[in-house]
């Protein structure tokens, strides 16, 4: 399906020089001169490569309609996910770097939503938010806290992130996927 290329959107998949791209990022820039463009980042499907694109914004792309399914994540052999359909039990394989910045976060069982085109899987998405303990903490520095100020810590999957004061080594926190942010803490 023919689709202007200011409609383009992450997490969409589109066909570009006879290869499968999944838009990663995209921003439309106006510049002070001439006309507005759009700049693209995609990862290719086969290969995994990044690559930057430019279209002006008249420009048309072919945007490959996906299908959407969940999955349940059980185990990962090598560089592939092996994911498992909730209802037939079949399992699939799915290369890692699909995930990108995101897979550090992925948990046993967890479920997540592929995007499908022609019955490959062509994206994964991972839940808003994930539960991960504190496995390190910098100490609270006095006086700093009359201020809304952040401290470092590491999670228990190797992930950096910024905390509240309050958050100590040991505790459970809620962590938004997309950025690695701190939302609260663990209330279970």
């Amino acid at each position: 399906m023919k689709q202007q290329a200011n409609l383009i959107r992450a997490g969409q998949v589109i066909e570009h020089e006879g290869r499968r791209w999944t838009v990663l990022k995209q921003q439309i820039i106006t510049p002070g001169k001439g006309g507005a463009f759009i700049q693209v980042e995609m990862r290719d499907l086969k290969t995994g490569n990044k690559t930057n694109e430019r279209w002006r914004t008249a420009d048309t792309v072919e945007r490959l309609m996906t299908d959407n399914r969940e999955y349940t994540y059980s185990y990962t052999d090598g560089e592939n996910l092996v994911l498992m359909d909730p209802e037939t039990f079949e399992q699939t394989m799915v290369p890692v770097g699909i995930l990108g910045e995101q897979a550090p976060f992925l948990q046993d069982n967890m479920t997540l939503e592929a995007d499908l085109v022609e019955g490959e899987v062509v994206g994964l998405h991972l839940p808003q938010s994930v539960v991960l303990e504190v496995v390190e903490a910098d100490p609270v520095v006095k006086g700093q806290t009359a201020t809304s100020s952040y401290k470092p810590a590491m999670l228990s999957n190797g992930v950096k992130t910024m905390v509240p004061p309050f958050v100590e080594a040991g505790e459970k926190i809620v962590v938004k996927i997309e950025d690695a942010s701190y939302m609260e803490r663990y209330k279970g």
